[in-house]
């Protein structure tokens, strides 16, 4: 078997879709993450594909180490195209053999999965009110956003309001549900502080970014002060951006995505390497169908995985969500907050092609909010 040609396609409402044919006619998927540079990630994804015809797709490794080990790596430039790569020929093997991902990674570990999903939206507001729809809905874990923009040293209004937020969900739930906060990097260190010491007494799930990931003595610092689990790693590319975490014993939750981190068998690497250190992992996923089908083969055989991020209902999905181009959407059908073991060859997804390419057709223009703070300087979104 040979890889004979590639599709890629950019979907709204921000997603970018790799489709890898063979000569025998097994197709595999993989997905990417646009970001700000839609553009910029599709045609480096193009120049790497060509690198890949008349290859053997079962050659996974190797294949992934010929399109890292370039004289300039990493970066999510880079990263997010050799992942959507790898995974999509993990689906080609898959439905080759005719067996999940995970059966290759050393089978299953668990029973079923536990999910969480998003409220608040980008600016967080009406947190109580959403939490309670997801309780209803059999969720036991929610994550939202701690706060709009921060200046460097705020107001301790801002601090007051995050209190007010996380005061309302346990006024009305109590430990009934956990909630993930997410700082999102739009907090400094001198507001991080400040904010984790308040939070404390609601029992937050994890802090998830409490201030940039580049910041790395931030980050120290503020884990080794914090009682509250601290998570990051969401944008970090690559095993050697881990590898600073562990050494400095800094973070209790690591956050890598399937879709910028390497692929399949690169996370369950990272993921490997996170439980010499006994630190957990709940894998970034907040993006299309085929990462979150790509991230759950990973959480099958990874037992450090306690909770999975999806995107089903998130706030960035305008006009189409995660199930939209998904045939067999009973995958992503959550029972009392979990998730069944998916079971088909492959990802075990089967993507509505005919509605990816008609959507791709009308382009694909996403970029981040730009935000500011009170005195005009650039806020971090």
């Amino acid at each position: 078997m040979k890889i004979s040609s590639f599709k890629i396609y950019e979907v709204k409402p921000r997603w970018i879709f790799i489709k890898i044919i063979t000569d025998e006619g097994i197709e595999g998927w993989g997905e990417m993450i646009s970001g700000t540079k839609t553009e910029t990630v599709t045609a480096c994804a193009n120049e790497m594909c060509k690198k890949l015809l008349g290859r053997d797709p079962f050659d996974i490794e190797a294949l992934w180490q010929e399109l890292y080990r370039s004289f300039f790596r990493g970066g999510p430039v880079n990263m997010t195209v050799i992942s959507g790569i790898e995974t999509a020929l993990w689906d080609i093997k898959g439905k080759y053999y005719n067996m999940p991902v995970y059966e290759f990674l050393g089978g299953k570990v668990r029973d079923k999965l536990k999910v969480y999903s998003w409220i608040g939206g980008d600016r967080p507001n009406n947190v109580a009110e959403e939490a309670k729809q997801r309780f209803d809905q059999g969720f036991t874990a929610v994550k939202m956003n701690a706060t709009e923009e921060l200046h460097y040293i705020d107001s301790y209004e801002k601090v007051d309001q995050v209190l007010e937020r996380m005061n309302s969900i346990k006024e009305l739930l109590g430990n009934k549900i956990q909630v993930g906060i997410d700082f999102h990097g739009r907090v400094h260190k001198p507001m991080a502080k400040i904010l984790i010491k308040e939070l404390e007494p609601f029992r937050p799930m994890f802090i998830e970014e409490p201030v940039l990931p580049e910041n790395w003595d931030a980050i120290i610092d503020t884990a080794k002060n914090s009682p509250i689990p601290i998570a990051t790693g969401e944008r970090l590319s690559t095993r050697w951006e881990f590898k600073r975490l562990f050494n400095n014993n800094s973070v209790d939750i690591i956050q890598p995505d399937v879709a910028l981190a390497g692929g399949i068998l690169e996370t369950r690497k990272i993921a490997a390497a996170a439980e010499m250190y006994d630190i957990a992992v709940a894998p970034h996923a907040p993006y299309g169908p085929v990462a979150l089908a790509a991230t759950l083969q990973l959480d099958m055989c990874t037992p450090n995985v306690f909770i999975q991020e999806q995107s089903l209902g998130i706030h960035y999905n305008k006009g189409f969500d995660l199930i939209d181009f998904v045939k067999n959407k009973e995958i992503f059908m959550f029972k009392d907050g979990y998730l069944d073991v998916p079971e088909k060859p492959g990802l075990g997804i089967e993507i509505d092609e005919e509605l990816v390419k008609k959507v791709s057709a009308e382009g694909l223009v996403w970029t981040n909010p730009k935000w500011k703070n009170y005195d005009g300087t650039i806020a971090e979104w």
